[in-house]
This record gives C-alpha cells, structure tokens and sequence, in this order.
C-alpha cells in the first residue's frame, strides 16, 4: 500500500514537473481584452489637456468611451466607426472646472429670513435640481457643496450621479458642523423660533462635537465642514472671530480623520485661522485675515485655502446697494469683502496652495467663472487662476486621477471656449461646450 502511494506521489510529480517546463518554453498568450468603445470624438482646435504643464496642442481628437471616461487623445481629427464627432475646432478645449465651495440648495435674496421659516427641504432639493443645472452650463462638471440640508444635498447627489438630472459631480457636507449660537447655526429670531430652528449640527464641548461629526459622515457626508469663526451672513453682530475653542476643533479633526473624512473650516478672523490650522484641518475657507503664521501653518502638511473672492465681491456690492443684507450683514460685508482681495495677493506671494471656490448660493449660480477673473485681478495669471480649478482642485478635493486633466482614463469633463483664456480669462465666463461624465450637456 505504502510503495503504490509512493509510486502515484512520483507519476503526480512527473506530470507537474512536465506540465511546468511546457508552460515555461511557451509563451504568454496577448491579451484578448477588447479596445475600449469609443463613442464620441471631440475634434479640438486648441487644447490645453493638462493645465499643470501649461502646454497648448493644436488641433487635437479627444476619444471619449462609452463609460463616460477619455480613451485617448490623437493628433489631427480623427473618426471612427458609429462614434459622434463634436466640432469644436475654431475653439480651446480644456478640462472642466471644479468649484470647491458651492451650496447648492440656497440663493442669497431680500427673503432669507423668511425663507428659513417658510420653504421644506423640499423646496431647498428642487431648487438645488435648477442651480445644480446652472453650475454645469456654466462648465463646473465638480463641485463641493459644503453646507446644506442633509436630505436634500445627499438627495441631489445621488439624483445627479444616477444622470436623473444635468449637474456636476457632488461631495456633500450635508449639514454644519457649528457651535450653539455660532455662524451655521439660526440667529436673528425670537427665543421659541430659535428652539425649532437649531442646526442639528450645532454643538457645544468635545463630546458634543465629536458626536455631531459621527452622525454627519453616518447620514452620508463625504467631509465635514465647520464654522471655526463667525460669519458675514449671520444676522447677529458677533463679529468673524473664533467660535470653536482648541478643544472643540481637536475634537471634531480627530473624529473625522478617525472616519476617513477631511475637515474645511469656514474661517474669517485670524485667531480661528489659525487655531483651526493647529488643530489639524485641511483646508480654510475664505482664510480673510490670515497672517504670516497662518501662512506657516498652511505649508505644514497639504493644506489648501480656498479663497471664494466671488463671494466677498457679491456681499459688498449687496451692502452698499441695500434692501438685501440686515444692518448686522452690511456691517460685516463691507469689512470683508475688501480685504479677501488683499489676503489672496499675500497668499499668493507666499506660494500658499489654493483651490478654486466662490460660495455660490450667495453670488448667483451660473455666475462661478467670474471667480476667475477677480483672481486675475488679484495677481494670479490666467493659468494659475485654470490651474486652481482644475489640477489643484482635483489634488484639494481627493480626486487626481479622475478630474483635472484630459487624459486616458479621467472623466469625461470638458469644456470649450471661443477665444484663448490665457490672454484673457473672461472668456471662462462665456463657456460654448460642456461635456460632464461623458455626456454632453451644452452645445451652443
């Protein structure tokens, strides 16, 4: 028995060892994998595919798959078998922008304070389906929205995603993170409307806080965003500056990194800047009087500043025209909106990382683009302005690799200009194609 086990172990080893030298001596089969579908070819005149080299090619195809991602790019204007072909040959192509500081749910309007009072969450998702229709003709294929009603932010989020509506890829904080009273929670209301208004977000202490981040990434927030100092459009004259202590903001990073969720922080005044900075977060925004040390702080780790120029130029010109903001807004706008300006040269002297935001839902949806002329204006180039809407967004938001760029295996997001918006960035303003995800979505 023992010398037949033997014997068959010996005849197993041999056909193992013969199957091994035959697999050896032959050689890989190729890969059977079929070429990816190519559906629609973008005939380019211009394009600038990927705005961290600043490089402008001429007259280029961009092949988009049938999975809503870029295949490849080809010299000269190439067809194939059943794909669309998109002429944007008289125009410059380059990848759809990225706003990383929206709210998609609101509009800023004489009515704000009755509004809060008066319009469901179902209201704030239907208008959210309109602005979210706005952002993308505007070419945002990508937003951040950082501050609105869970149900109906998460809602609009899945919607757009499932193509049920036109709108831009959404990460959602859903609700604020914000102390009791603080700038995301209600103010300006009699004590019993105050009590039925409460953010469910607001907190007071670590625990508390720690608490309200759990439940945000629990309803489904894809980061967190916090009030670190008080706020222009808080109808209360609290002033913009820090409203979370040490611990709270401690507490709140801690929470969110352990859930695998970055941390903004709305910030105007420099001492909740900078503490917010000490406690861990990621990224500020508006950062209005960031100093020297809040400039140290950002270079320490890869923390951005998303500036939102957009909405310090909209709330001044609201205060000075009166019958929008409340005496307690106007006080606060007419302060901070003029020094955004001045924050983003020095920021920009200090090769502080930025990305591209606007806080739209106080400045008008659609209107996202002229961000980029007021950071023109403020001493970026045209390029740098383009680089914070794309490669750097794109490093900002976690998404290298996805958006940003025109390149095989990104997103399909791309739009196209009349003009050269490297010698003049206003045409951003007056965007002709979009394309989001791999579908067309404006065509002009």
């Amino acid at each position: 028995m023992l010398h037949r086990a033997v014997a068959f172990a010996g005849a197993v080893s041999a056909v193992f060892m013969l199957a091994s030298s035959s697999l050896a001596q032959t050689p890989p089969a190729a890969s059977t994998a079929p070429p990816a579908q190519v559906t629609t070819i973008i005939h380019a005149g211009r394009l600038l595919a990927d705005p961290s080299t600043g490089r402008v090619l001429s007259q280029q195809s961009i092949l988009v798959g049938a999975d809503g991602r870029i295949v490849g790019i080809e010299a000269g204007y190439v067809g194939r078998d059943g794909a669309t072909v998109v002429d944007e040959t008289n125009r410059f192509v380059l990848p759809g922008f990225a706003d990383c500081h929206v709210h998609l749910t609101s509009e800023l309007g004489p009515n704000q304070l009755l509004d809060e009072v008066t319009l469901t969450v179902t209201d704030d998702a239907l208008r959210g389906v309109e602005n979210a229709r706005k952002t993308v003709m505007a070419g945002f294929t990508t937003v951040a929205d950082v501050g609105g009603p869970n149900d109906a932010v998460f809602g609009l989020r899945r919607a757009i995603a499932e193509n049920r509506f036109p709108g831009p890829r959404i990460l959602a904080s859903g609700y604020i993170v914000t102390p009791d009273g603080g700038h995301a929670d209600e103010n300006g209301y009699a004590p019993d409307v105050l009590n039925v208004l409460r953010s469910p977000a607001a907190c007071s202490g670590a625990d508390a806080c720690r608490r309200a981040v759990r439940r945000q990434v629990q309803a489904g927030a894809d980061l967190i965003k916090i009030t670190a100092t008080g706020g222009v459009l808080s109808n209360t004259a609290a002033g913009v500056g820090q409203q979370f202590s040490a611990d709270e903001l401690r507490a709140i990073v801690d929470a969110a990194h352990a859930m695998g969720r970055r941390v903004t922080a709305h910030a105007h005044g420099v001492d909740g800047i900078n503490a917010a900075l000490q406690a861990g977060v990621d990224s500020i925004e508006h950062g209005t009087y960031s100093d020297a040390e809040s400039f140290r702080l950002f270079h320490q780790g890869n923390r951005y500043l998303v500036p939102t120029m957009m909405a310090g130029w909209w709330v001044t010109r609201l205060a000075q025209q009166g019958g929008t903001l409340t005496p307690a807004q106007t006080a606060k706008a007419l302060m901070v909106g003029p020094a955004l300006q001045a924050m983003v040269r020095r920021a920009h002297a200090a090769h502080v990382r930025m990305a591209f935001g606007t806080d739209t839902g106080v400045s008008p949806h659609g209107m996202n683009a002229h961000e980029f002329v007021l950071l023109v204006g403020a001493g970026l180039s045209p390029l740098e302005a383009i680089q914070m809407a794309t490669v750097d967004a794109a490093d900002h938001l976690q998404l290298t690799g996805t958006i940003g760029r025109i390149a095989p295996g990104y997103s399909a997001d791309i739009v196209g200009v009349d003009g050269d918006p490297l010698s003049d960035v206003s045409t951003l303003e007056h965007v002709r194609y979009v394309m989001a995800r791999g579908a067309t979505v404006r065509t002009d």
